[in-house]
């Protein structure tokens, strides 16, 4: 028996454009003239993680460099007097990491006709050839909140134990430097903080949930790599951060952190994949029903309710079915010798890599199928249990994001409200509207979680609104923004 998983990549088929309005096209405007208001952007840094850095198909790259929000955003800030975008730039448009000539990130991502596929290459950029700065953007894959404040956090020797990120490993003013310190060296007049606390909640989610939601833990050196920050952790690390960052009186935008759960990378595989026949789906039905005997059982028993036992029941039918999961938040039936296995529901996210992997077989058994006869571990979907916990910390920072902006007066820009925008109507940008469908989207890049480079043009674009709208500048009025044309949507193979 074999079961064919069916990739849903072509649920996006088509780029959808919006043809501009041009029946004024050949009248002219007047110029207007580009004024800063009262914003000093002599000396712009940028401060945050991927989103920041550039990341996009799954990589950091040169091309992806260039086409950071940051350097978009300097480009337009070098006509009232700020400076050039310094980077830590990559060797290579292929991406990816080596420490010690061993390869230890993959190359980027490209759409081979079918679907995300790794160029077929080898990176040439060594972490432990550390780069000369400074650097005005301070963008490092990976970091969360309270790594801006670890010492030692860009240590060579650190990174194979994972004490240290490869990233600001090859950036860092010295082997005990932290985020912060190398961006305070800068002098900023103007910052950008972007995303603080969207990797606090991704590692989670992008692992199925197999972390653990740290709330009430405050000692963040305890914490697993895909562990929840405590929102009392956060709070106190952006406090220190923004009073560093505006103690010399610089001003900036800080970013709220979308529902990372918006992201492509959960919402591209459904919970019910998998189509089946009659005949294998009561091969499936007689595998299960020891297991559902046992659950009436257990409801007899008092152990369970018939609303619990109802929603661990498996039955396969014709059609597109839910796969069979682990699930840790169930009762603990093990003193009846069952497993906590049920079927997915709507609610349940299937990660981005569940795609190649359910209806795999197990050592080649035809009996042994993953997610039907074997259940999916936790690393394959995030419940409706763990996305709520992604959720609520997500809310709790976003609460102390937007007090702090607006107690330092600074401008504030919502992320979380443009990527729910992007996600439901779409977004429009130019001649072209945006949403976050895998490939075909426009918006996010083909990891499922970062920008595409005219995402990150769209993005700059929007902190200008937010630098307009505080600081009395006039980017947009004056057409001082990034164009939709100016920016590719897929890198391809060759660059």
């Amino acid at each position: 028996m074999k079961t064919k998983y069916i990739w849903l990549f072509a649920l996006s088929m088509a780029l959808i454009g919006c043809e501009a309005d041009n029946n004024n096209m050949n009248m002219e405007e007047p110029a207007v003239e580009l004024t800063a208001g009262s914003a000093d952007f002599s000396k712009y840094v940028a401060v945050g993680a991927s989103f920041t850095a550039g990341f996009t198909d799954g990589a950091l790259f040169i091309a992806s460099q260039e086409n950071s929000f940051p350097n978009i955003l300097a480009q337009q800030f070098a006509e009232l007097g700020g400076g050039t975008m310094t980077q830590p730039l990559m060797n290579d448009n292929i991406g990816g990491l080596l420490l010690g000539g061993v390869q230890i990130q993959n190359p980027r991502l490209y759409f081979d006709g079918s679907g995300p596929a790794f160029l077929d290459a080898m990176p040439t950029t060594e972490v432990s050839n550390v780069l000369g700065g400074p650097f005005t953007n301070m963008g490092v894959p990976g970091a969360k909140s309270f790594h801006l404040l670890a010492n030692g956090y860009g240590n060579v020797g650190g990174v194979p134990t994972g004490q240290a990120n490869p990233y600001f490993a090859r950036m860092a003013s010295s082997p005990n430097a932290s985020i912060l310190e190398d961006a305070l060296a800068q002098g900023a007049s103007f910052f950008t903080l972007s995303e603080m606390g969207g990797n606090d909640v991704l590692g989670f989610a992008t692992s199925g949930g197999s972390g653990v939601d740290q709330t009430g833990n405050f000692d963040p050196t305890t914490y697993g790599p895909n562990d929840i920050t405590d929102p009392l952790v956060f709070a106190n690390t952006l406090s220190i951060v923004v009073d560093a960052l505006t103690a010399n009186g610089a001003q900036g935008v800080i970013t709220s952190v979308p529902y990372v759960t918006s992201l492509p990378y959960f919402t591209t595989v459904p919970y019910n994949p998998v189509p089946l026949d009659d005949a294998t789906a009561a091969l499936l039905n007689g595998a299960y029903a020891p297991y559902n005997g046992g659950l009436l059982q257990a409801e007899g028993a008092g152990l369970i309710s018939a609303e619990e036992r109802e929603a661990r029941t498996i039955v396969f039918a014709a059609g597109k079915n839910p796969v069979v999961i682990e699930d840790e938040d169930l009762t603990d039936l093990s003193g009846l010798g069952l497993p906590n296995y049920r079927q997915t529901t709507p609610a349940d996210l299937p990660v981005l890599p569940s795609a190649s992997f359910i209806g795999t077989l197990v050592n080649n058994d035809p009996l042994l199928i993953n997610g039907l006869s074997v259940p999916l571990t936790d690393q394959w979907v995030l419940t409706v249990t763990e996305t709520d916990a992604v959720i609520a910390a997500t809310d709790a920072y976003n609460v102390t994001i937007e007090g702090i902006a607006a107690s330092k007066s600074l401008a504030f820009l919502d992320l979380k409200a443009i990527l729910q925008q992007a996600s439901t109507t779409g977004i429009i940008f130019d001649d072209f509207t945006m949403d976050t469908g895998l490939v075909f989207g426009g918006l996010v890049s083909l990891d499922g979680v970062h920008l595409t480079a005219r995402g990150y043009a769209l993005m700059a674009n929007k902190f200008l609104e937010a630098i307009d709208a505080t600081y009395g500048s006039n980017f947009h009025e004056a057409g001082k923004v990034a164009k939709a044309n100016d920016f590719i949507v897929s890198y391809p193979p060759v660059l």
